[in-house]
């Protein structure tokens, strides 16, 4: 029996589950994005079809097809703007995921002791606000402060 209140291998195992966890997460808005890429091709198909459809009777746009089009490409602009912004999420998610990987192969292969450790995850998650990924549970550097705070 030990006396340390967390291994070296606890919290690399900590940082491999919060990589999976983020991993995961990724993935989710990966597939929210494609969704959405997926509906403005078949917006963008409908719009091509109306517009054909036009052509060959050789009818004249009326205003209210024009206005339709209008308000058209204002929704596929919107959708576009929020793909690009899960995107943007999606790769933060990847990249704090490959980090804390990174601090998980540190973690094995330098330290020797387990405050050492816990010290470098807290200043991990602190400097790259951890926190903000992890919505639904509470990062070590959360519980650090919160523990500090009741210390006091």
């Amino acid at each position: 029996m030990t006396d340390e209140p967390l291994t070296i291998d606890e919290l690399i195992e900590y940082c491999r589950i919060q990589a999976g966890l983020l991993s995961g997460r990724a993935e989710t808005i990966g597939e929210e994005a494609d969704a959405l890429l997926d509906e403005i091709d078949t917006d963008i198909g409908d719009v091509r079809a109306g517009l054909e459809a036009h052509a060959e009777a050789a009818e004249p746009a009326e205003t209210r097809d024009v206005s339709d089009l209008e308000t058209l490409e204002s929704d596929l602009e919107e959708k576009q703007a929020i793909v690009e912004a899960k995107q943007a999420r999606m790769s933060a998610f990847q990249n704090l995921a490959a980090e804390y990987l990174e601090l998980a192969e540190t973690l094995d292969a330098e330290i020797d002791d387990w405050e050492t450790a816990l010290q470098r995850v807290v200043t991990f998650e602190r400097e790259h606000d951890a926190p903000v990924y992890f919505d639904d549970r509470q990062t070590l550097y959360e519980a650090a402060a919160e523990s500090d705070d009741t210390a006091e």
